[in-house]
């Protein structure tokens, strides 16, 4: 598997040397030799002809885990679709939100804890929660909100999910514009799925 991080190191898009005749393979250089070599690694697809497949050097993306395992990463994805469900978002997104509790629980071994025990008891509820049905899912979420480990993995998806420039592809927002001048001239009026107003809506100036 040939690695290229995209993004800073959040997301690598690889080239599967390995992977099915029918999956995209691109010449692409081994940009980092460290790679899987954490406790577990996601591994997916962006969804051929979508915003961010247009951009990404490959479809074919990767994860890297330095604490939690596979399952327990797949787990809290999820776990971030059912808390924060967009079909525009791919999974790739989703991932960076088991990346960021991986690396909080990396560094502190009480929120490992914290989300190995919730992780466990939402496979005990659903029969194995990655693996489960949208209602399963939901019934067994709904039956932990309130609880810590609810609470810090909702907190995370605020940031994980949204500020990142995956997001901000997929969901259509051009990222921030006062360092750019603005967005007077730089899509103030690309509102292009709502149709223009009439003249007669906008108030005529007033110079007093």
């Amino acid at each position: 598997m040939k690695i290229v991080p995209i993004l800073g190191d959040a997301v690598a898009f690889a080239s599967c040397d390995d992977a099915p005749a029918s999956a995209p393979k691109l010449p692409l250089p081994l940009a980092r030799r460290e790679f899987l070599k954490g406790s577990g690694v996601l591994i997916g697809s962006l969804a051929v002809g979508s915003p961010l497949a247009a951009l990404a050097p490959s479809t074919v993306w990767a994860v890297e885990l330095k604490t939690l395992s596979k399952a327990e990463g797949e787990a809290l994805m999820k776990l971030g679709r059912t808390l924060y469900p967009h079909r525009k978002l791919p999974d790739a997104v989703y991932a960076l939100l088991a990346k960021d509790l991986d690396g909080a629980a990396s560094s502190d071994p009480a929120t490992a804890t914290l989300l190995r025990e919730g992780i466990a008891g939402l496979n005990r509820a659903s029969g194995g929660f990655a693996r489960a049905n949208e209602a399963k899912r939901l019934a067994a979420v709904k039956a932990i909100e309130g609880s810590p480990f609810f609470g810090k993995v909702r907190g995370q998806c605020v940031t994980s999910l949204y500020d990142n420039d995956m997001a901000f592809t997929a969901l259509g927002y051009p990222g921030s514009a006062w360092e750019k001048g603005g967005y007077i001239t730089r899509g103030f009026q690309d509102l292009k799925w709502l149709p223009a107003p009439p003249e007669a809506a906008s108030p005529k100036p007033y110079f007093g």
